[in-house]
């Protein structure tokens, strides 16, 4: 299992189709204990793997700002709601506010996040890895196996998990 890291990013990228394959057929066995594996993979994930070393979230995907999320972190930068979504965001395809460009405005050059105590609920919620959003969007969690670590690692201890 020590190897499962090692050039993660690379074993991400020429397994995809696969993960796909393997996030698809587990939408089919929903309600039969797979779920209940990721809080122990979640945790396993991260007794190995430190966000600050990577910060790959923040520098290539935008999370979703909802109106609360606009209202908590504009009062917590002393901004007007308006000027905190002229300033930093815009609204994409699927007519969610995100920010304009990455890496994130708020990540700093050590990889901490400028607004941590007020991100986004999706910054809080990512990668998704301890809860049914992992199965639930298979399309996002195979692409955030080529983003995230953790997200890789426990994809693939699923898969010596279940066998499939």
């Amino acid at each position: 299992m020590s190897n499962l890291l090692e050039n993660w990013e690379q074993k991400a990228k020429d397994k995809q189709k696969a993960n796909k394959q393997f996030l698809q057929k587990l939408q089919t066995r929903r309600g039969k204990g797979v779920e209940k594996l990721l809080p122990e993979l979640h945790d396993e994930a991260f007794s190995k793997i430190d966000c600050l070393e990577c910060a790959g979230c923040c520098k290539s995907i935008s999370p979703r700002f909802k109106a609360p999320d606009i209202k908590r972190i504009s009062k917590h930068l002393g901004m007007k709601e308006a000027t905190f979504i002229d300033t930093y965001l815009r609204i994409d395809k699927d007519e969610d506010y995100v920010v304009k460009s990455s890496p994130c405005p708020f990540l700093g050059e050590d990889n901490y996040c400028g607004i941590y105590d007020v991100r986004p609920g999706d910054c809080h919620n990512y990668p998704y890895t301890d809860s049914f959003d992992f199965f639930k969007r298979p399309n996002i969690t195979y692409e955030n196996s080529t983003i995230c670590p953790a997200v890789y690692y426990v994809l693939e201890r699923l898969k010596t998990e279940m066998k499939l």
